[in-house]
């Protein structure tokens, strides 16, 4: 697009990026719209599997690779990055006490899918207003293929990490991103070309169950993020006793990066934990019926993951429990009933394993706490 002289852009660009902190971002970067230096590492992890039952990310390959492809007409990507950690919950708290269930932190409020496209539109036609002209704009968050964290890399709002996810200097990683293509040809911002993990590798270290074949690679297959949103299966037994409590996603890499010292609370309140999930025993979750899951999980991220896949999970951290009278009730209680082969197979394994697990500390792999106090989280 050429209908705005190169100095309006660049002052439209500026403010842009004011305006994208009106909107609650805290960062806001343009890139161009090409991914073509990913395509052989993305085929390569392609061919590895290791994006296991999430087909999705196999197709629409070139698309992934030339964002053009995807919005005709596209000339650059504006990549938006917002932080969503609460000042007031304790994330060590609950993912060190067995009885409790852990939640991912991005997954305890509110839906961000909503709230940040909606943002990202308003931000859209800003631009469009500036430009005082007809444009092309259509904004995303996770809704298509899009390899956010390349993208943002390149507009620099930070760099891929060991642990494959963005990191930023002075926010860490506890945050979202999305995208706004557009086809005015706002003047781009300098990548990161660094990588500032240097030695450390607390993240590959702490990965409950080694997803993580090498640094900057992930194998979802193994991954409890994976196991517990995307895969719809039955758990890998050899899997089950290193979840832990975790009932949906995993943050253990996260929470020990030590650039995440740096993280900013979030102003968001949707971004605030919902129904004490933050907080909530694990016996308690397991005797939501549908109809309270649904209810609960309304307007929630949570609800990816169904009411089956979410009781299978509850199994299993059950399993991992410290066990007791009550939890064996409840998991035989279970089998006696209506409910589905895969919860059942999940709650036959949790009575098994709770009565054959011997006192060993290290029947649990949890991440290690003196390492999560220094980092002072």
């Amino acid at each position: 697009m050429t209908r705005v002289h190169k100095i309006e852009l660049s002052n439209i660009a500026e403010g842009l990026k004011e305006r994208a902190k009106q909107l609650g971002f805290q960062q806001c970067a343009i890139t161009l719209p090409d991914l073509q230096h990913e395509a052989s590492h993305l085929r390569c992890w392609l061919d590895k599997h290791y994006q296991g039952e999430m087909g999705f990310l196999a197709e629409h390959f070139e698309k992934r690779i030339d964002p053009t492809l995807l919005v005709e007409g596209t000339q650059r990507v504006v990549l938006l990055r917002m932080d969503y950690l609460p000042a007031d919950v304790s994330l060590f708290k609950t993912l060190t006490n067995a009885d409790k269930g852990y939640i991912a932190r991005y997954a305890l409020g509110r839906d961000y899918h909503k709230l940040i496209r909606k943002r990202i539109k308003q931000l859209g036609q800003w631009l469009e207003e500036q430009c005082q002209t007809s444009i092309n704009f259509r904004p995303f968050v996770d809704s298509a293929p899009i390899l956010e964290r390349p993208l943002a890399r390149d507009a620099g709002l930070g760099w891929i990490g060991k642990n494959t996810l963005l990191l930023n200097q002075t926010a860490g990683s506890w945050f979202f991103l999305g995208s706004l293509f557009t086809d005015v040809e706002l003047p781009i911002d300098p990548p990161e070309t660094a990588s500032h993990c240097g030695s450390c590798t607390a993240c590959l270290d702490v990965c409950p169950t080694n997803a993580f074949p090498k640094p900057y690679e992930l194998d979802a297959r193994r991954c409890i993020s994976y196991l517990t949103i995307e895969y719809s299966g039955s758990i890998p037994e050899e899997l089950r006793p290193l979840m832990g409590n975790r009932i949906f996603g995993c943050d253990d890499c996260q929470l020990v990066c030590p650039w995440n010292r740096f993280a900013q609370h979030t102003q968001e309140c949707d971004f605030s934990p919902r129904h004490q999930l933050d907080d909530i025993d694990l016996i308690e979750l397991f005797q939501w019926s549908e109809e309270t899951f649904l209810q609960r999980t309304e307007g929630s991220a949570i609800r990816r993951t169904g009411y089956q896949g979410f009781k299978r999970n509850i199994a299993v951290a059950l399993g991992n429990s410290k066990g007791g009278d009550r939890v064996i009730e409840l998991l035989e209680a279970c089998l006696a009933s209506n409910e589905s082969a895969l919860i059942k197979e999940h709650a036959q394994w949790a009575v098994e394993h709770l009565r054959n697990r011997t006192a060993d500390a290290n029947a649990l792999k949890i991440i290690d706490f003196p390492l999560a106090q220094r980092l002072d989280l």
